[in-house]
């Protein structure tokens, strides 16, 4: 064996053992990919902004588009009428519709309930996420847990 042969493979194998040992570079971990989430609202409507801007605090990829058809939104979605909010938004497979709190997205999210399509908190209650008041009145709220034949059952 000629000497630059073996004093690469000399080479090749010295760093094989620093690797081995742990000596070696690893790459830093990447970033999870925050989950997108389509958000469909009324253009005259502020709150669902709001609420907006905390699903991107909360760790979402938010993406915004006003709509002029809801109730054909709501429709194709499977939202119950009698569950509708001012918002609905889609996310990782799950419908959302009105201010529902965010710990409850990441709960169903975790969860992935048999047969459930979404989560709603119906009519815009004061309190709820993006429904804040400056005093800090709070209404009572239930969010609701749908499936796409419209049971409904409390969730959170």
């Amino acid at each position: 064996m000629n000497s630059s042969r073996r004093q690469w493979l000399e080479g090749a194998a010295a760093l094989a053992a620093l690797g081995i040992a742990g000596c070696g570079r690893a790459e830093p971990p990447r970033p999870a990919a925050k989950p997108a989430m389509l958000v469909h609202r009324d253009a005259g409507c502020g709150c669902c902004l709001t609420w907006a801007e905390q699903a991107e605090a909360a760790g979402y990829a938010v993406k915004v588009v006003d709509t002029p058809a809801m109730g054909a939104v709501k429709q194709r979605l499977g939202v119950p009428a009698d569950l509708a909010s001012c918002h609905t938004a889609e996310v990782d497979g799950f419908v959302l519709e009105g201010h529902v709190p965010f710990p409850a997205l990441a709960r169903i999210r975790a969860e992935r309930p048999a047969g459930v399509i979404g989560l709603a908190v119906p009519g815009m209650p004061r309190g709820s996420p993006g429904m804040e008041m400056p005093d800090g009145t709070k209404d009572a709220f239930t969010v609701y847990a749908f499936t796409a034949d419209g049971r409904r059952a409390a969730f959170a």
